[in-house]
């Protein structure tokens, strides 16, 4: 008996440790972890590398094999000219090209995918913080309702130990059956209350589990966010704000590819095999051919400077829309900052009155004991010290849920 009794209280602390393991940190990572966007994310970098090495390899030597064979046969003098067919070709070659001046084009477009890259793994990051953020806010929200059914549960302990001392001295006449009655409807209202915050925070931390990948039905506690105003670095240095830079060098990558593709371009073409109207000595028709071509833009309706204001105009936009984000994010900075000192002022002034409310609600209870109570004064003196301690709790959470929409925005880049 003594080893199984051991052995369950091993297994017990076990439950509770991996329970207590179950933090904010717990909730963050594995919404990380499963977050298919994020991985969505990660795979289109990995798919703009493999954009990258293409790039290089098709501005290299192209190498391509092409065989053309036509008959033409003229039937009782009816037919195509054979002095333009030659009555059939047959041909059957290794053709090779390269651009002779595409580097400067090559590395812009290179330089282009990797911008696209740094957009990705920026947007990627801006996703992860938008997480973390609707993973922390869902976090406090089970937490307060965690924190209000603890509470309450041991208020509701309280008032069952009261009711079994109530119902003794109604028994001895000390109270009358209203007096028990009037005590009895605060138990069963409270136990009522306590099956609603039952109830309530299954669903608030199901949700949680469901925002995170997490499959868990368990009804556990959950360890207090304890969380803290990170420090926050300057807006440039923000990877919001790096967004709109990212976006600032596309459009400048774009204007430079405007450019280039009216440069002059220099194709070399070489190839070689056999080429034949089989008309005569095919055999002899084995041989190669080189040359160059050379494409000189001239004219083109003015499409040069149309094609560089529309890219004007989109930097114009792209501007309005900085400085736009500018403004709102000093003015939300400020607005939570003030928010924040608000709800701290107004948490310090329910401790004090908790402590009142506790205060009284002790000194009714001590009277009770003896007889000397008036039930309705202790149970508005209960209902008092509910109230304040509803207020802190709903308080503490605000306070968290204004610290999360602070740090949301200290994602340095």
């Amino acid at each position: 008996m003594k080893q199984t009794a051991i052995s369950l209280l091993l297994i017990f602390l076990f439950i509770t440790a991996h329970a207590q393991e179950k933090d904010l940190r717990y909730y963050l990572e594995k919404g990380k972890q499963n977050s298919p966007l994020l991985k969505d994310y990660q795979n289109q970098v990995r798919a703009a590398q493999i954009d990258s090495l293409r790039l290089r390899a098709a501005y290299g030597p192209q190498v391509n094999g092409v065989s053309n064979n036509t008959y033409a046969p003229l039937i009782h003098g009816y037919g195509y000219d054979n002095a333009i067919t030659n009555g059939g070709q047959v041909s059957a070659l290794v053709t090779a090209t390269k651009e002779l001046n595409g580097k400067k084009n090559l590395n812009n477009q290179l330089y282009g995918i990797d911008l696209q890259n740094q957009g990705l793994r920026n947007t990627a990051r801006i996703s992860e913080q938008d997480l973390k953020k609707s993973i922390v806010a869902q976090y406090i929200v089970a937490y307060g309702d965690w924190e209000q059914y603890r509470f309450n549960s041991n208020v509701l302990q309280l008032l069952k130990q009261e009711e079994v001392i109530l119902k003794k001295l109604t028994q001895t006449g000390t109270y009358r059956q209203t007096d028990y009655l009037t005590f009895l409807v605060t138990l069963q209202q409270q136990e009522l209350l306590l099956k609603q915050l039952h109830t309530q925070y299954q669903v608030d931390f199901g949700q949680l589990n469901y925002l995170c990948g997490v499959i868990d039905t368990a009804f556990t506690s959950i360890a207090d966010p304890a969380l803290s105003i990170d420090h926050l670095p300057s807006l440039e240095n923000t990877v919001f704000y790096h967004q709109f830079e990212i976006d600032s060098l596309k459009l400048r990558n774009t204007d430079a590819a405007i450019n280039l593709s009216y440069r002059p371009r220099i194709n070399l073409y070489t190839d070689g095999g056999f080429n034949s109207t089989l008309s005569l000595d095919p055999y002899k028709n084995f041989g190669v051919s080189a040359g160059l071509s050379l494409a000189i833009p001239i004219y083109d309706g003015k499409q040069r400077k149309m094609q560089h204001n529309k890219v004007a105009i989109s930097e114009e936009t792209r501007k309005n829309y900085q400085d736009f984000f500018s403004r709102q994010y000093y003015q939300q900075i400020q607005q939570l900052t003030q928010q924040l000192a608000s709800t701290l002022e107004l948490i310090e002034q329910a401790n004090k009155q908790i402590n009142y409310a506790d205060g009284l609600m002790q000194a009714n209870r001590a009277l009770l004991v003896h007889g000397d109570a008036r039930i309705a004064d202790y149970v508005i003196a209960i209902n008092n010290y509910l109230n304040a301690k509803n207020i802190i709790t709903q308080n503490i959470v605000n306070k968290y849920q204004l610290i999360n929409q602070i740090n949301y925005w200290n994602s340095a880049n």
